[in-house]
């Protein structure tokens, strides 16, 4: 597993259980705390603005993006 380059589904599901409960969430294959940038965006017009973050690990530098609001992957 830890060979592959992005993170399975259970390893998102982590990551986003941990955000969802507002605690800083850890890579779950280095198990180090990841860091977040936030990501703006949306379409102008259409009533809603994205919060989306970028979640980094800085041991090995995979990455996820969430949309917070709804609690899913991007």
């Amino acid at each position: 597993m830890a060979d592959r380059a992005q993170y399975d589904a259970v390893e998102l599901a982590g990551i986003r259980d941990a955000i969802v409960r507002g605690d800083v969430p850890l890579c779950p294959r280095c198990h180090v705390p990841m860091s977040t940038r936030p990501i703006g965006g949306g379409s102008f017009g259409l009533g809603y603005a994205r919060r989306r973050e970028w979640l980094i690990c800085s041991r090995c530098r995979r990455s996820a993006i969430f949309d917070i609001r709804r609690g899913t992957r991007n």
